[in-house]
């Protein structure tokens, strides 16, 4: 499958998942916020954020088993001090930022926040001058 379609499919259900989520529950389907509600949210918002936590994790590994092409990278030099640093930095920025780029990106932006439309373009300045630094 071209990578070009993986990534309409992917992008797709992204915003099925994302729509369903606010049109059926009334949640933001932002990622960090539901993860970090997992852990310090109270017990009766806990199971579901569990929930959703734990399909994207399977829904990964299940990929992974099912189809490990689609997982191409070249991990060789990446180490774990590397994964360490990346989350870290993961979370610092979106705690400084209220929120990821899935709770800014995808939900903010159909909403018309001024505060999403910021933060989305903070997040792909950087991440595309990541790419050319990386890239060169």
């Amino acid at each position: 499958m071209h990578p070009y379609l993986q990534a309409l499919i992917g992008g797709v259900l992204i915003g099925i998942s994302a729509s369903v989520m606010l049109g059926g529950l009334g949640r933001i389907a932002g990622i960090s916020g539901i993860f970090m509600g997992a852990l310090t949210g109270p017990l009766g918002e806990k199971n579901w954020r569990l929930a959703f936590v734990g399909g994207l994790l399977f829904g990964g590994v299940s990929l992974l088993i099912a189809m490990p092409e689609f997982f191409n990278y070249d991990l060789k030099s990446f180490t774990v001090w590397h994964a360490i640093i990346a989350g870290l930095l993961v979370g610092f920025g979106t705690r400084m930022g209220s929120g990821c780029t899935s709770g800014h990106g995808v939900c903010g932006l159909p909403r018309l926040s001024k505060r999403s439309f910021v933060a989305t373009m903070t997040f792909m300045f950087f991440g595309i001058l990541t790419a050319a630094l990386r890239g060169l």
